[in-house]
């Protein structure tokens, strides 16, 4: 079972969970398809949350079930870095609460990131949002090819954790936080659907007052 002693950390998910990007990147993967003269309907927002929270590569593969493994590879490469450069110009939506209070979250405990995301999007939402200085550390799929399990596993370890908190949107979030036996707080805003968590928040500002009690 996970401790159910106050928490030292809070790891956040980063998309469904503290911002959503999904309008950016369906146009930056439309340029892509464009770019590679790649024939195939309009990638819309609905498509890029339905596949969010999923390694880049798996989700690209499983918007595209119809192309060659080589295609679906190459749109893969080509859109992790348009998605990148998309959103490092216009950026996303930060959830309601999100500029606000992870300021004065991170003043209370120490906040990371894990992500199943490409290399150097994390590092876009850190710049892009202004919050970068309130977080100490992140991981993700791009950067180790690993399972998210594996990454929340790796930033707890390298950062002496012993009792953090795992805030995600998906059932993959709720998976690696009980491999690595972690409270989860089930982000009922985002993108997923979970039925079986340890907390549930259905806004980002009802985090704050969710670890008072945890923290005591």
């Amino acid at each position: 079972m996970p401790s159910t002693l106050p928490p030292d950390a809070i790891v956040f998910d980063l998309d469904g969970v503290l911002w959503d990007t999904c309008g950016t990147c369906a146009d930056a993967w439309n340029r892509v398809l464009a770019r590679l003269e790649i024939a195939h309907p309009p990638v819309t927002a609905a498509d890029v949350r339905a596949v969010a929270g999923r390694p880049h590569l798996d989700a690209v593969r499983r918007t595209f079930p119809g192309l060659t493994e080589h295609q679906v590879e190459r749109i893969s490469e080509e859109t992790a870095r348009e998605d990148n450069d998309a959103v490092a110009v216009h950026g996303g939506a930060l959830y309601p609460g999100v500029r606000e209070q992870v300021p004065e979250l991170a003043g209370r405990l120490p906040l990371l990131i894990v992500s199943n995301c490409q290399q150097g999007y994390i590092e876009v939402f850190l710049e892009w949002s202004g919050l970068g200085a309130h977080f100490v550390d992140f991981e993700c799929w791009g950067a180790t090819g690993k399972p998210k399990a594996d990454n929340l596993r790796a930033v707890i370890e390298r950062n002496g954790l012993k009792r953090p908190i795992f805030i995600g949107d998906t059932d993959g979030d709720r998976v690696a936080a009980e491999d690595n036996r972690v409270p989860f707080v089930y982000a009922a805003y985002g993108f997923g659907e979970v039925s079986r968590y340890d907390h549930r928040i259905e806004r980002f500002s009802e985090l704050a007052a969710l670890i008072d009690p945890l923290a005591r």
